[in-house]
């Protein structure tokens, strides 16, 4: 490649990108044309470091795309509009984009626990290897609905909300290692399928779907999201696709923070529901009819914001402009 006819034609990008990175306010164009030009530029450095490696001219390019990028950085709107669009936007495009990976997860593990809870029906001896017919009488008649009024309301919801993101960010953080995440999902649906056949044995069917449902069906599907995206980060750099397995990687991390950071304000929906609700003295149809409220409202959340967001290009991931160039680093 001929450098100096490379610079000669697109020198006047060069310098516009600069005068827009100097300039004190920006207009609402001018800081579309900033993104715009940031990535021209981004591809330019990208031909120079491949065809003609110019030391020079790959410093003035990259100090150059630094200014660019804090700049853009800089004209984004404000805080609450930045808050808005994560929630209208990057979180559920993120859900949306990731919807058969944690619906698969959701389906999997509904299946588990009726087919575990089937089979623990089928074998009490079961029960009577893990628990004394003390501790079931205990369960069944105290502990289960005394474990929702234990403590006060506000109290019990802050100790759920911390529980459940603890475990979803476990499924998040361990992802990448793929057999974890399973494990991590066993053991919980485990526990529901073990205390479920208990209390449907000894003719309490009723009263453990209506304590359950109300809070559980949000709070569970919660964690399914947060396995399901485990799964795609592992499966992330087992295949990779089009990307190499280090972007891919980076990408798919990076959209599971969006999505770890959405699922504390879910967690903390269904903490609400399970410490207010779940206890209360409204009658089971109540209870249970605002559970699957709440949870028909997350599924809209998800198929109409989610959908409309991903039309309109989001992924889940950050914003270009505050990312190193994925192109413009490639050697």
């Amino acid at each position: 490649m001929d450098l100096d006819a490379y610079v000669a034609a697109h020198l006047a990008e060069w310098r516009r990108l600069e005068e827009l990175t100097r300039r004190r306010r920006l207009s609402g164009p001018e800081a579309d044309e900033l993104v715009e030009r940031y990535q021209q530029v981004a591809t330019h450095l990208s031909v120079v470091r491949t065809s003609a490696p110019d030391a020079t001219l790959i410093a003035y390019l990259s100090s150059l795309l630094s200014r660019a990028r804090n700049r853009a950085a800089g004209t984004r709107t404000g805080t609450w509009a930045g808050v808005r669009r994560f929630f209208v936007g990057r979180f559920p495009g993120a859900l949306y984009r990731l919807r058969w990976w944690w619906l698969g997860t959701l389906a999997a593990n509904v299946v588990v626990t009726g087919v575990m809870i089937l089979w623990l029906l089928g074998h009490p001896d079961v029960e009577q290897s893990l628990l004394s017919p003390e501790d079931v009488e205990q369960l069944v008649s105290h502990d289960f609905e005394d474990y929702y009024s234990e403590y006060a309301a506000s109290h019990f919801a802050a100790q759920v909300w911390v529980n459940n993101a603890w475990v979803s960010a476990l499924c998040i953080a361990l992802g990448v290692l793929g057999l974890p995440v399973v494990w991590l999902l066993f053991q919980n649906i485990a526990n529901l399928a073990i205390i479920g056949s208990i209390m449907i044995r000894h003719d309490h069917a009723g009263h453990f779907w209506g304590l359950i449902l109300p809070h559980g069906l949000l709070e569970l599907t919660a964690v399914f999201v947060a396995g399901g995206m485990g799964l795609k980060l592992f499966w992330s750099w087992v295949e990779p696709g089009e990307l190499t397995r280090t972007q891919s990687l980076a990408r798919e991390g990076r959209t599971a923070g969006t999505v770890a950071l959405g699922l504390v304000a879910v967690l903390l929906v269904s903490g609400v529901i399970e410490a207010f609700v779940t206890p209360s003295g409204l009658p089971t149809w109540a209870r249970v009819g605002i559970g699957i409220l709440a949870e028909a409202v997350f599924f809209a959340y998800v198929f109409v914001l989610g959908r409309q967001a991903t039309w309109r290009g989001e992924t889940g991931d950050l914003d270009a402009v505050l990312l190193e160039d994925r192109v413009a680093t490639q050697a």
